[in-house]
């Protein structure tokens, strides 16, 4: 049976909407595209709902007229520096072993590791299964239908605050759209680029956006840490703005056409002619100077990437290396800064192998908005719709069923 799914990428710098079919045989076809500027938002964060709104529906219109689809409801995505994530176990005890473990005993153990103490005002968005034991014994990827008197789960919990999840819903539900679940960027992100054996050797992957790097980390399959840096493509355009004294919009320009992060390899006496505030003629600038601003900032990037890897303890399991996403990482020289400062092997990942309109969306800075409509592409065709006023926590444990195998 064909259905038909819908994502709304919400990230600092645009606002991308995607229309997707699914056929008998489970092939994704995207047959819209709405891509709109970002406004409202800030480090991924709203901060003017009316804007963020505004934005949203223009980008979810032209999705809309593309498609031929009427948008009701949609994967969205989330992130800014509230999310934080935290790993827990929780155990139960599995009633009658002589039957084997079902579906709600999984429940039960997913709603155990919520058993947490967690800041006020902030609540659950995700409650990932990492891998369960049964009476012991470790290393079960899905225990339904084996057989065991305690059933024990080690799950990654990734919560935000309250009234920034509020704020985001909000802004989606004001247009009449229901939201299918919210998905943490850098996971859906995952879901675009990464393959299945860099997921069981060990990867982490950076989603370089406008106002903040997404971090995930994938080992045996499944996410063990996440966490967001609100850092990204829009400080490195802040920099050369002021270095060179030029309005943004130029700057952003002259980031794209000529930036570079390796100074050593521009040549010295290679020249750009740009524009000035205050100035009625254009300037001369050396391009090895914008690339050694651009360096700087790379190099920050890359450092708080790898303290984020190492304060997560899984520097060490980590043999497939870094895969870089979003719009930043398309910046010529910037694989080459990261493998030298984290140690690593490094690719910039692009999602490939898609069907329908997809001129545009091989491009790193589409990884996220493509991998959410992936990420519903994978959910059982029944997904309880979020409202505003509905606690995120107690929906997890109903939406376990779509993170486990088959």
């Amino acid at each position: 049976m064909e259905r038909t799914i819908a994502a709304i990428d919400i990230g600092t710098t645009k606002i991308c909407s995607l229309v997707g079919e699914i056929n008998e045989l489970g092939v994704l076809r995207i047959v819209g595209v709405g891509v709109m500027p970002s406004r409202g938002l800030r480090k991924g964060v709203v901060v003017s709902a009316n804007e963020a709104a505004d934005a949203i529906v223009a980008s979810v219109e032209r999705a809309e007229r593309i498609s031929g689809y009427h948008i009701t409801r949609a994967y969205v995505s989330i992130a800014g520096a509230h999310v934080a994530s935290i790993n827990s176990r929780g155990v139960v005890a599995i009633p009658h072993g002589d039957r084997g473990i079902t579906d709600e005993d999984v429940a039960r153990a997913l709603d155990a590791s919520q058993a947490i103490s967690m800041p006020e005002h902030q609540e659950v968005i995700h409650v990932v299964p990492r891998g369960f034991s049964i009476d012991g014994q470790e290393g079960v990827s899905d225990p339904r239908g084996m057989f065991g008197a305690r059933l024990e789960v080690e799950a990654h919990i990734v919560t935000g605050s309250s009234l920034s999840i509020q704020n985001l819903v909000k802004c989606v539900t004001t247009l009449n759209i229901e939201v299918d679940q919210l998905v943490l960027s850098p996971m859906a992100a995952g879901e675009a680029v990464l393959t299945s054996t860099e997921r069981a050797m060990g990867v982490a992957l950076a989603d370089i956006g406008g106002g903040t790097t997404d971090i995930a980390i994938f080992i045996e399959g499944s996410v063990w840490h996440t966490a967001i840096l609100p850092v990204g493509g829009n400080h490195l355009t802040n920099d050369v703005a002021i270095c060179l004294r030029t309005p943004a919009e130029e700057a952003e320009e002259i980031k794209k056409k000529y930036g570079h992060a390796r100074p050593d390899q521009i040549a010295v006496d290679e020249e750009l002619d740009i524009a000035a505030f205050g100035e009625e003629t254009h300037q001369k600038l050396q391009r090895r100077q914008l690339a050694e601003v651009l360096h700087a900032r790379v190099e920050e990037i890359a450092t708080l990437v790898l303290q984020e890897i190492k304060r997560s303890g899984y520097d060490g399991l980590l043999p497939a290396g870094v895969v870089l996403c979003g719009g930043t990482s398309e910046l010529p020289g910037i694989r080459e800064v990261f493998r030298e400062m984290v140690g690593l092997p490094v690719r910039v990942g692009r999602p490939s192998q898609l069907q329908g309109l997809v001129d545009t969306l091989t491009s790193p800075a589409y990884a996220s908005s493509v991998g959410l409509l992936m990420w519903g592409q994978n959910q059982k065709p029944v997904v309880r719709p979020v409202t505003p006023s509905a606690p995120f926590g107690n929906r997890m444990a109903k939406w376990f069923r779509n993170l486990l195998p088959g």
